[in-house]
Parts: C-alpha cells; sequence; structure tokens
C-alpha cells in the first residue's frame, strides 16, 4: 500500500514539475533531466512511471481535465435548480482551464505544437465526456420541464462549442485577458445560454 502511495507521489511530482517547467521554457526545451532535477529524482526514476516526455505532457493535460470533471460532476450532483448548476458548470469549465495555464506564457497548442495530432483526438475525448455530465444535468432540466430542448447531446455540445472561445487553447492566459475579464465574460455566456435554454 505504501509503495503505491509512494508511486502515486512520484508521478504527481513528476505533473507537478512538468506544470512549471511549461510554464517557465515550454515543451520543446523541457528534457527528462530537467524534469528530473526538478523533482529531486533520478532521470531513470522518471521513466518508471512515463515512457517518454510526450506521454509526461499529455498526461499533465490529462490531470487537468481530470480535475475539471471532478468538479463538474461534483456540481452536477448537487441540489437545486437545475439551471443554476448549469450556470455554475458553464463557468467552472471557463474558469478551471484558464487557472489551471494561467501562469504560461504561450497558448497550450504553441506549448505542444509538436503533439498536435495527439492532442487533438484527447481533447476530442474530453469534450465527449464533458459533454456527458452537462446532458445528465440537461436531461434532468428537460425531464423537470424548465429546459426547453430535444436532444441533451446534442444540446451539451452546442454548449461546450459556445464556451471554447474562452478556452486557452489558441490564446495564451495572458492575451485572453485579465481573469476577472474572462469570469465576466463566462458570466455574460452563461446568461445568454440559459436564456435560449429555459422554457418560457
Amino acid at each position: 500500500m505504501r509503495d503505491s502511495t509512494r508511486q502515486k507521489t512520484s508521478r504527481d511530482a513528476i505533473l507537478d514539475a512538468t506544470d512549471r517547467l511549461l510554464a517557465t521554457s515550454g515543451f520543446k526545451k523541457m528534457t527528462i533531466e530537467d524534469l528530473a532535477k526538478e523533482v529531486g529524482i533520478g532521470k531513470g526514476s522518471v521513466y518508471l512511471h512515463f515512457e517518454s516526455k510526450e506521454e509526461i505532457a499529455l498526461s499533465h493535460i490529462d490531470r487537468i481535465v481530470e480535475r475539471l470533471k471532478s468538479n463538474l460532476l461534483d456540481i452536477a450532483g448537487r441540489g437545486g435548480p437545475c439551471e443554476k448548476r448549469l450556470r455554475a458548470m458553464l463557468i467552472e469549465r471557463v474558469m478551471n482551464r484558464f487557472d489551471s495555464v494561467q501562469h504560461y506564457s504561450q497558448s497550450l497548442n504553441e506549448l505542444l505544437a509538436s503533439l498536435r495530432p495527439r492532442l487533438l483526438e484527447r481533447r476530442q475525448r474530453y469534450f465527449e465526456e464533458e459533454a456527458r455530465i452537462f446532458a445528465a444535468v440537461l436531461d434532468e432540466g428537460a425531464k423537470a420541464g424548465i429546459f426547453d430542448i430535444k436532444s441533451p447531446n446534442q444540446t451539451a455540445s452546442a454548449l461546450l462549442d459556445a464556451t471554447n472561445s474562452l478556452l486557452p487553447y489558441s490564446l495564451s492566459a495572458y492575451e485572453l485577458g485579465e481573469r476577472s475579464d474572462i469570469l465576466k465574460k463566462a458570466n455574460r455566456v452563461a446568461d445568454l445560454i440559459l436564456n435560449g435554454l429555459i422554457k418560457r
């Protein structure tokens, strides 16, 4: 049990170091040696957890999305009106990603340009998983007569499309603007979306 905890801790430490090095050096300049030194372990220990630098960077992005999905599920599972939960989820989707990479000087697309095909494939999976979480709340709201929608799944995909422009993929957090500006934009988009969904 202690070994698995130690492995998880080492893996997390490597991913934490990846976050710091991506922010300061970028993906191309980051090396396995840099990661090992940042964590305070031997280079071979990094390879016990990851096969390559590419896998480490993609696992770092996976971890950001897993944390987001956990937060979305938490909001979705709370009691209270569906429309309030949906609004909170839309804002969380934007702000969680912004907060996760606000210290990066480049956009994720620039940082991970050499991994683009694998990143796009993963991104598609991320969006599908997020859409399922949104669809469950939309379905609940439609059944309760709150939302006027035909398909929870299609509506969920449209909600993601509507908020994707606020995500730090093509633009760095710096280019997107201050956190307070992003939060205002996310609130406006969420309000606009909900106005279109709520049955009159």
